[in-house]
């Protein structure tokens, strides 16, 4: 049965991948995304590939934009826009500390509100919430990015057991480190305002942490996982992939309970 999926930041990385992949499947996808030349690219992107998607300008941190979201009927909600930036988290401005949480905690949970709404209107629906594996999991000099992710998932759980009664599902999907650039960019970014000279971290710790990044998987993986999850009628709630990103999840969650400091 083909659904109609709002998936929000699907102007790159694996949003845009999975809205091309859902619509090549037959659903209809609604693919806003944040900034006007990404309206531009991701049209003339689906056009050249023949496929159907409906694009507009949703910046999720401005009202007049969230406002569109009222314009349209759905039955799947794809929570997925948001930026990344890390950095030690005892040493990260906290102007960009505030800066994620507004996109991916606070204007993130608004756009959940608006579609939670609807849903129960209609007694039926679906959010998903995308989240990581850096809801569950903790590496350093990822903090920032972790925290609201953490966060994310508070919500999603929450949100599942207030709303099932209403009819609406509310899940997760947390991928593993995948080669879209999104972390590429998040490791470069503490290094506009990091400054050896007065900052304790030692450089050459995050710049060993970076290195991790060599070893990301192919994003088209996951887009093929996410295409096949987001239109079921029923699936658990969290979807972790790959399975090895799943084993390690639960083995450091596991670590805590024993856990000294």
């Amino acid at each position: 049965m083909t659904k109609t999926v709002f998936i929000t930041g699907a102007g790159s990385g694996l949003a845009k991948g999975t809205a091309f992949g859902l619509a090549e499947k037959g659903h209809k996808v609604i693919a806003p995304v944040e900034t006007a030349p990404q309206v531009t690219a991701l049209r003339e992107e689906a056009a050249s590939k023949g496929l159907e998607l409906e694009v507009f300008k949703m910046d999720i941190k401005n009202p007049q934009d969230l406002a569109q979201m009222l314009e349209y009927d759905f039955d799947v909600f794809v929570a997925n826009a948001a930026v990344n930036e890390g950095g030690p988290l005892a040493e990260v401005p906290m102007s960009n500390f505030r800066e994620l949480f507004e996109v991916n905690v606070f204007s993130t949970l608004e756009t959940a509100q608006i579609a939670a709404r609807k849903f129960v209107d209609k007694g039926k629906g679906k959010i998903v919430f995308m989240s990581s594996m850096a809801g569950i999991t903790a590496t350093p000099y990822v903090g920032p990015y972790t925290a609201t992710k953490h966060a994310i998932e508070g919500i999603a759980a929450t949100m599942q057991k207030e709303l099932k009664d209403h009819g609406v599902q509310v899940a997760t999907i947390n991928p593993g480190a995948f080669a879209t650039g999104f972390n590429d960019r998040s490791a470069e970014a503490k290094w506009k305002w990091y400054d050896e000279a007065i900052h304790f971290t030692r450089k050459e710790d995050m710049a060993e942490a970076d290195q991790a990044l060599e070893n990301q998987y192919d994003p088209a993986e996951m887009i093929e996982k996410m295409v096949e999850v987001i239109p079921l009628d029923t699936h658990k709630f969290r979807t972790v992939f790959p399975s090895e990103t799943e084993k390690q999840m639960k083995e450091e969650e596991a670590q805590r309970w024993n856990m000294e400091i």
